[in-house]
């Protein structure tokens, strides 16, 4: 096993690139943060609520227990899912926060939540195509949610509807201290939308131990996210095609966008067949200031010798992409193509730099 490949840890466990001996379940200390960052309290116990295909829980769908989750709760409810696979969109809507999701098979592959909406797929009811957002399988749109040990996945066949927009979200996040440990997120195009609920609003997201596969645009939005220890796999696209880019962010300015950290970007592709990003300014919005940062982390020789690109009329040398001390036959150099960022740089952009007074706290 890869000493970068996401392994199981204990639930309630993170580590946050830190040995394991220094997590607790519950409230995590971790002393790694900048001064006045401080832990989130210990909240009450939790309330646990089961779904089961089969019955033998108290819900059938996913759907049908955050349904069940009271309006504004003030305190953590974990859905505790069986495994199976759920074929549904799950919405957690704003007033329904510290919700979990909760896998409970021996691995993240045996509770699998799916669907195959596009952004171009017509709504049942007449009124319209999903759009991007609304294709998502679960969309999160409530504050301190997380998920563990589970796969979300949008199987939408491009092969089959190539007349329509491709877009096909798995996971879709509209808002802040979103914890994300031990799970896959798969798709095509467009897999992991990390948003915010607007765009003068901060959404902070932490994905850790986890795998994310998809091959244009797959991690994108304007959220302030961390992927951490974790698997990027490039996929081919629905032809045998090897072509894509990681990411898409669309930052606003003076927040922080998408940090790639301690991780691996591979996949079964072509060689230099991927750029690591390309900016996206959303409604061709001139005021954001799209980032991606990738350090720390081994690249396989899918990624370009230049790794980022332009987009819709949009020069990605006029916003924030850089990379510090990756590895593997896919990093590369400093120049003017392939910007580095320097030690002194490289401290101001840590995993705390992007969580804040936001210590992320399995619960």
């Amino acid at each position: 096993m890869s000493p970068r490949t996401p392994h199981r840890r204990p639930r309630g466990a993170l580590a946050l690139g830190l040995p394991l001996a220094l997590a607790t379940t519950g409230t995590l200390a971790y002393g790694f943060l900048g001064p006045g960052a401080q832990p989130e309290a210990s909240a009450a116990a939790a309330t646990t609520l089961t779904v089961a295909q089969d019955g033998s829980g108290q819900y059938r769908t996913v759907q049908a227990a955050v349904n069940a989750v009271p309006a504004d709760n003030p305190s953590r409810v974990v859905i505790s899912v069986k495994p199976g696979t759920y074929r549904e969109t799950v919405k957690v809507p704003a007033n329904k926060p510290h919700v979990t999701l909760q896998g409970t098979g021996a691995s993240r592959k045996d509770t699998v939540i799916v669907y195959g909406n596009a952004s171009g797929t017509r709504k049942p009811d007449g009124s319209g195509t999903y759009g991007t957002g609304g294709s998502a399988t679960v969309a999160v749109e409530a504050d301190d949610f997380q998920a563990r040990d589970l796969t979300v996945a949008n199987d939408f066949d491009e092969a089959a509807h190539q007349d329509i927009a491709q877009q096909a979200v798995a996971l879709r996040t509209a808002s802040d201290k979103v914890l994300l440990d031990g799970v896959i997120v798969t798709g095509d195009q467009d897999t992991l939308l990390l948003d915010t609920a607007s765009k003068d609003r901060l959404g902070r997201v932490y994905l850790t131990n986890s795998y994310v596969v998809g091959n244009v645009d797959f991690i994108f939005g304007r959220a302030t996210a961390v992927i951490d220890h974790s698997v990027i796999t490039l996929k081919k696209r629905w032809n045998g095609t090897s072509a894509g880019y990681v990411t898409a962010p669309s930052t606003a300015a003076n927040r922080k966008g998408i940090l790639i950290a301690n991780s691996t970007v591979n996949g079964d592709v072509s060689s230099r067949s991927f750029y690591l990003g390309r900016p996206w300014h959303a409604g061709g919005d001139a005021t954001l200031d799209p980032q991606t940062t990738v350090r720390n982390t081994g690249l396989s020789d899918a990624i370009k010798t230049t790794p980022w690109t332009d987009m819709s009329g949009f020069s990605w040398k006029d916003d924030r992409f850089a990379e510090y001390r990756n590895t593997g036959a896919g990093a590369g150099t400093a120049s003017t193509d392939r910007p580095q960022l320097t030690d002194a740089q490289a401290a101001n952009q840590e995993v705390a730099d992007w969580l804040g007074d936001w210590t992320p706290s399995a619960s």
